[in-house]
C-alpha cells in the first residue's frame, strides 16, 4: 500500500478515536460527577472535533507551512496531499462526531 493512502488512513482513524474516545470517557466522568452523560457526550464529541482533526495530522501550523511554501515553490503535489490529508482527518472527526450523535440519540436523527 502507498506511503500516501496509509498516512490518510491512519489519520482518518486517529481523528475518529480521539472523538469517540474523549467523548465516551467524558460520558464516564459525567456519570461519576452526576451529570447527564449523553449531552455530556454530545458536548464533549462537539468541542474536541477541531483538536482531533489538528492532532491527526500532527499539528495545526505545520501543515499549513508545507501548503504555503509548496504552492509558492509551484509544487502542487505535496500541497494537495496535505490537503487531502486534512480532508481525511476531517472525515474521521466528523464520523465520530456522528456516531456520538446517533448513539445517544438511540439511532435517532
Amino acid at each position: 500500500m502507498s506511503t500516501f493512502l496509509t498516512k490518510a488512513i491512519l489519520d482518518f482513524f486517529i481523528a475518529f478515536g480521539i472523538v469517540l474516545g474523549g467523548a465516551m470517557l467524558g460520558g464516564v466522568g459525567a456519570v461519576i460527577a452526576l451529570q447527564p452523560p449523553t449531552q455530556t457526550m454530545l458536548d464533549i464529541a462537539g468541542k474536541i472535533k477541531i483538536w482531533a482533526l489538528a492532532a491527526a495530522v500532527g499539528g495545526t501550523i505545520d501543515p499549513m507551512r508545507v501548503i504555503e511554501s509548496n504552492v509558492l515553490d509551484g509544487n502542487l503535489s505535496p500541497a494537495i496531499k496535505q490537503i487531502l490529508y486534512l480532508i481525511f482527518a476531517f472525515l474521521g472527526a466528523h464520523m465520530g462526531t456522528e456516531l456520538v450523535k446517533w448513539v445517544c440519540n438511540g439511532g435517532r436523527s
